[in-house]
């Protein structure tokens, strides 16, 4: 599959608005849920994500695919460990 591939069936998780910790939050819930392998674009509008969601993909194992400035704040591509 091809990265292209990849970003286009990710499901979006809308976490914008949210301050830390409940992004990571909630992100870790979704993930809980969804098939190993599956990619999930995180979009977010804390500063602190920047530092969390990286944080966080390691220490859970997820590797972070993208991670992205966009007008609105940021958003990741995370793809859940197999």
């Amino acid at each position: 599959m091809t990265a292209t591939a990849a970003r286009e069936e990710a499901e979006v998780y809308d976490l914008r608005g949210l301050k830390c910790p409940l992004p990571v939050m909630k992100a870790r819930k979704r993930l809980s849920t969804m098939a190993g392998g599956a990619a999930l674009w995180v979009e977010t509008t804390d500063p602190l994500a920047v530092i969390d969601i990286p944080h966080f993909c390691h220490e859970d194992g997820h590797a972070l695919e993208a991670s992205e400035r966009v007008e609105a704040g940021h958003r990741f591509l995370i793809r859940k460990k197999v």
